[in-house]
């Protein structure tokens, strides 16, 4: 058996090329390969030369080899977006002032690939891939594009070992017969939270390959203060020291950037959003802290707002309803521990709002004890139909006054009966009324909002004045477009707007059936496109889907969704 170690990125980094060699030792491995980029990001450019030249370390060419021994303008890394080319330019600029000539001269004579037989099998080894230098082949590729790049130039036959680097990223996978793998790069981070860089261990033996991504633990600390030390950009020193990438993000595919921290640059962040007729206080914009990234979670992008559906039964059963909630509704229930977890772990997932809604949340049986669980540790609005505050219903409710992290918000379709009614049932405004004067009664901080239908768009002001007497004023009552939606996609609802995930900021959602895009789109059945995860996932988890397919979707044609709100 031959063991093989292969790595890729250097990156100037000496402190990470010194531990590769010792590490390598230490596991045995009998020869090494160094599949290029021996430059950029870090500062000390001449220092990683003669490590690989006394190892005795198998190089070939990355791209930016090839551009520092050929004296290029920039690194020929690939990148697209203009934003990406600025920062891989500033690290370029200083390389090539800092390599020296003797060492570009180096550079020059290593080779684009190589290809040799080991142990029985063929190996073929690149940066990018068999197709161009600079060719990113990243993870989240489906095997068919993969596998063209696999063939190369469709001339000579794939090899049974293809290995690559490029991406920054590790992973391997077999496509076509040809066992792929991308060794990752010890010169930086892999964007996974890690100081650690990542290269292979390949054993091979009669024709059989192994492959194994391992982790390389070196010192980050002083290759960070050398870096700081030289004056290169704080962000390329944060990424050494966090293990996040904090530059070139748009090559990354969404796939791939979901799982960092950092998904956008900020000047692509729009300043607000507004959605006619319809809104709340906007989310915080995310605070200026010097880096050129952010991440979507926590912006108005994608605010840190929890959607909780309790139950989807309800005592109404209304006709532009979005998740086509009724008294016949197909049962599905959270129970109050899962709920509990669910709060618990939106606490730690940094989400600073938790909307509790239904169906109608009080014919929940657990609905009061959960309620107190949230507002006793964030900020808690409940969506309610206000009409079930009697009986045992009504002295549990004065359980919840006088808390201030909590809000009740309710729906008032019209200034009068009739113009109520005829969306949610004979005598529904009356009691909905009596309901928000109980709860005003007890000081509990109430909102409205009033979906526009074609019968109430004139009623609005003076919807507004009746709600005032209750202290319902200002930004606590808002107007709401018709969705169509659940019921009122079945009624075809005049007038009622067209959604989807295209169109919409993500507001994380989670059913007993899963996590969902926005609660407009929480029924399963009406509205399966809003699906994000089935069954119970982790909110950690339904984050990083949710940002994955807002950066598909965005990238579809360049355009960010609006926002469409629920809630006041």
């Amino acid at each position: 058996m031959l063991r093989i170690g292969v790595f890729g990125g250097v990156y100037s980094n000496p402190y990470a090329l010194r531990a590769l060699l010792d590490d390598a030792e230490a596991r045995g491995c009998d020869e090494l390969y160094c599949l290029g980029d021996l430059g950029g990001f870090g500062a000390e450019c001449d220092a990683v030369w003669p490590l690989l030249t006394e190892a005795g370390v198998h190089t070939i060419a990355g791209n930016y080899d090839i551009a520092i021994g050929r004296g290029d303008e920039d690194c020929g890394c690939g990148y697209a977006d203009e934003r990406d080319n600025h920062f891989a330019q500033l690290m370029y600029d200083f390389t090539r002032a800092n390599t020296s000539p003797a060492f570009a001269a180096w550079m020059r004579e290593l080779p684009g690939e190589l290809r040799r037989e080991i142990e029985g099998v063929d190996v073929h080894m690149v940066h990018g891939s068999p197709l161009v230098v600079n060719d990113f082949l990243w993870e989240s590729l489906d095997d068919e594009e993969l596998a063209l790049r696999v063939r190369g130039d469709g001339i000579h036959q794939p090899a049974g070992l293809l290995l690559c680097t490029h991406t920054g990223i590790p992973w391997q996978r077999e496509v076509a017969g040809t066992l792929v793998v991308n060794v990752g790069v010890i010169g930086r981070p892999a964007n996974d939270g890690r100081t650690e860089g990542w290269y292979a261990v390949i054993e091979l033996e009669d024709g059989a390959v192994r492959a194994q991504l391992v982790p390389l633990a070196y010192d980050w600390r002083a290759h960070a203060a050398s870096m700081r030390a030289a004056g290169l950009p704080e962000p390329f020193v944060e990424t050494v020291e966090t293990g996040w990438w904090t530059t070139c993000l748009e090559i990354v595919p969404p796939a791939e950037r979901a799982r960092g921290a950092y998904h956008v640059y900020r000047e692509a962040m729009p300043m607000g959003f507004a959605a006619a007729g319809a809104g709340w206080a906007d989310a915080p914009q995310p605070a200026d802290d010097g880096r050129p990234v952010v991440s979507l979670f926590g912006t108005a992008l994608f605010p840190p707002r929890l959607w909780v559906y309790s139950n989807f039964h309800c005592n109404l059963a209304c006709d532009y309803c979005v998740v086509a909630s009724s008294p016949r509704a197909r049962r599905r229930e959270l129970p109050a521990w899962r709920f509990r977890s669910l709060v618990d772990e939106a606490l730690r997932e940094g989400f600073t709002e938790l909307y509790l809604t239904g169906g109608e949340p009080f014919v929940h049986p657990e609905i009061v004890e959960m309620i107190e669980y949230a507002c006793d540790r964030m900020t808690t609005v409940v969506l309610t139909n206000a009409m079930l505050f009697t009986g045992r219903r009504r002295a549990e409710l004065a359980r919840l006054a006088g808390r201030s992290t909590l809000t009740l918000q309710s729906s008032i379709d019209g200034a009068c009966a009739a113009t109520h009614d005829r969306w949610r049932g004979a005598g529904s405004w009356a009691k909905a009324m009596d309901g928000l004067r109980y709860a005003a009664g007890l000081g509990l901080p109430l909102r409205v909002a009033m979906t526009e239908t074609p019968d109430n768009r004139g009623e609005v002001e003076e919807l507004r004045g009746a709600l005032a007497g209750l202290g319902i004023a200002g930004e606590d009552f808002a107007v709401r477009p018709l969705v169509q939606r659940g019921f009122a996609a079945e009624a075809g609802a005049a007038g009622a707007m067209q959604v989807s995930d295209a169109v919409m900021v993500p507001e994380l959602t989670i059913t007993a059936d899963g996590a969902h895009w926005h609660p407009v789109g929480g029924d399963l059945e009406s509205s399966p496109d809003f699906l994000v995860a089935r069954g119970e996932v982790s909110l950690a988890e339904a984050k990083r889907r949710v940002v994955e397919r807002f950066l598909t979707l965005r990238q579809a044609d360049g355009s960010l969704p609006e926002a469409f709100h629920c809630a006041v």
